[in-house]
């Protein structure tokens, strides 16, 4: 992060937009070695320098609250905080062991942190219960709680307008999108938009997973349930063998030319064997893998002419992307709340224009992939 974060700051503070956001996901995956939120912001205020840094979590549409600090996320129609939740607290790379989130934060930055809780904003005087906690605790990090839509437009509202400078550097969920959009229409700065055109129906898609979330798992059961390919890859033979690795792409890309969709995954759910093992591995071990997958994923479009894919998994995402060669994200249509359909932009010709869905491990409804497939909500 030290290496790779501030030119990246820099470049972005150069854009001269009054928000940049640090975008993380609404369960707080991090740790004080991987992937450290608090390590993000020391590095990020060298380069804007504001008086704070507003963070924003929670989001209802994801059924992510924060409550004094305090987060929590709903799966299964049952709402847990998040240290007791049956998936982040197992998390193989950042498993939550701390709801409170100043606690957690503070295990990555000595920064002094404060939160503008739930009672502040449904206050009389938002605005002024902001200005109070600045000037009373002097944090540098402003925890912001979001519980439902009332609250996070008020959070966007001060966010928006009680900024702490002219560039401010954010930290947040896709809640401060939600949270500034509703600001903005409130306010009449902002219309709602016309239903969006999506790209179409194709007949086939590729689907990687290197997620462990039962959602995910409850995704891969109904699509191979429903006319898709599944293959079940075991994780140490992806990273160890390069003939295993080979062995997948044919397999998925003659079942494509078979006229069928293939659905790659390392687990099916969080009690998956494979993947218990394979947490063993340590860092490098899934960052191997990730790559792995993600030269699946290349080599098997690059073969097959598919355009259109779905990855599972937060940090698969990221290492699938960068083995893409995906420099830019367009939004093109919604899916799933967090899980848009998007246009992929490369500098590799047959790559640029992709369409595809970065998935978390916990979002969208059973029928996830046939929806991306449809490319209609």
């Amino acid at each position: 992060m030290s290496r790779e974060l501030p030119p990246v700051f820099e470049w972005l503070r150069g854009l001269g937009a009054p928000v940049t956001q640090y975008k993380i996901c609404s369960t707080f995956d991090s740790s004080p070695r991987v992937g450290s939120i608090g390590r993000a912001i020391d590095l990020a205020q060298e380069a804007f320098g504001a008086d704070y840094v507003p963070l924003v979590v929670g989001a209802p549409v994801l059924r992510r609250y924060q409550v004094f600090g305090n987060l929590f996320a709903t799966v299964g129609g049952v709402t847990h905080r998040l240290d007791r939740h049956p998936t982040m607290s197992r998390h193989p790379v950042t498993p939550m062991d701390e709801a409170d989130l100043g606690r957690h934060l503070a295990r990555q930055t000595r920064r002094p942190i404060g939160v503008l809780d739930i009672l502040a904003l449904r206050g009389e005087q938002p605005e002024a219960a902001l200005a109070e906690l600045l000037e009373a605790q002097h944090p540098e990090i402003v925890l912001f709680d979001v519980l439902d839509e009332a609250s996070l437009e008020t959070v966007g509202r001060l966010v928006w307008a009680e900024r702490p400078g002219a560039q401010t550097f954010v930290v947040a969920s896709s809640g401060l999108q939600y949270a500034l959009v509703a600001h903005w229409r409130a306010t009449g700065q902002l219309e709602a938009p016309a239903s969006p055109a999506g790209p179409g129906a194709v007949e086939r898609l590729v689907v990687v997973s290197g997620s462990c979330a039962p959602a995910t798992a409850e995704q891969i059961r109904w699509a191979c349930d429903n006319g898709y390919a599944g293959c079940a890859l075991d994780p140490r033979a992806l990273v160890e063998s390069p003939e295993r690795v080979e062995q997948v792409v044919q397999w998925a890309s003659d079942t494509l030319a078979g006229g069928r969709s293939p659905v790659l995954y390392t687990a099916l759910g969080p009690d998956d064997a494979a993947i218990v093992d394979a947490g063993a591995g340590g860092d490098d071990f899934n960052a191997a893998l990730g790559d792995r997958l993600g030269h699946i994923l290349r080599q098997v479009l690059h073969a097959s002419g598919v355009r259109r894919a779905v990855v599972c998994g937060g940090d698969t995402s990221g290492h699938v992307g960068e083995q893409l060669g995906l420099y830019a994200l367009t939004a093109w249509t919604p899916i799933a709340p967090g899980s848009p359909l998007c246009r992929g932009h490369a500098d590799d010709p047959d790559l640029d224009g992709l369409a595809i869905a970065l998935k978390g491990g916990q979002v969208g409804r059973p029928e996830y992939f046939e929806q991306v497939r449809q490319g209609v909500a």
